[in-house]
């Protein structure tokens, strides 16, 4: 076993587990599923059966990783965040053929209490904000807030806020990295 599991995580058959990942207290992963190397969950996790998580995903405590959702590498889910995977739920009529499938998108960020609605991307570094409802796709940078979230303004990939000047163009404060708004789309600039 390369991967560290507390003796209070259930680990069901048919896991595939990277090493160095760490699951931590009172946390289930369910058969089928994919983590990734060097990934940290908290207490109290739920990974469903087929769920992905690339490579150096944080999973604060409390977060349910339903079926149909994908985490590229370097992804954070803040504490408690929410995922679902129907659009209209009921108790009593079985949908599991209806899944829809959300993906988080490599080094992505989502707040804590933050709710993802289903069948959406959170795009490449986006930042959702805690607390925020998504109800659509984010796009990559975005940093998105609220009830149904809203878009209002772009971050670097270390998370800062980035301010464009005439020419679309910022500077990442922490990094020096020169980043391109054109088209309503942000690059990084080679």
């Amino acid at each position: 076993m390369d991967y560290f599991a507390h003796q209070t995580a259930v680990i069901d058959d048919n896991c595939i587990i990277g090493k160095g990942t760490k699951v931590w207290h009172f946390s289930h992963i369910m058969s089928g599923c994919e983590i990734g190397e060097n990934c940290n969950l908290g207490q109290n996790i739920v990974v469903s059966p087929n769920v992905i998580l690339g490579s150096n995903v944080k999973v604060q405590n409390n977060v349910s990783i339903y079926t149909g959702v994908v985490c590229e590498d370097d992804v954070f889910l803040g504490p408690s965040m929410v995922f679902t995977n129907i659009i209209n739920p009921r108790s009593t009529i079985n949908r599991k053929n209806k899944y829809l499938k959300t993906t988080v998108k490599k080094g992505a960020s989502i707040g804590a209490n933050a709710t993802i609605i289903c069948g959406n991307t959170i795009g490449e570094y986006a930042f959702v904000g805690a607390g925020a409802v998504v109800t659509k796709e984010v796009l990559p940078f975005a940093l998105v807030v609220g009830n149904p979230s809203k878009q209002i303004g772009w971050v670097s990939e270390y998370g800062h806020t980035l301010q464009f000047n005439e020419e679309g163009l910022a500077i990442c404060k922490e990094s020096k990295v020169e980043y391109q708004l054109k088209n309503n789309k942000v690059t990084k600039k080679a």
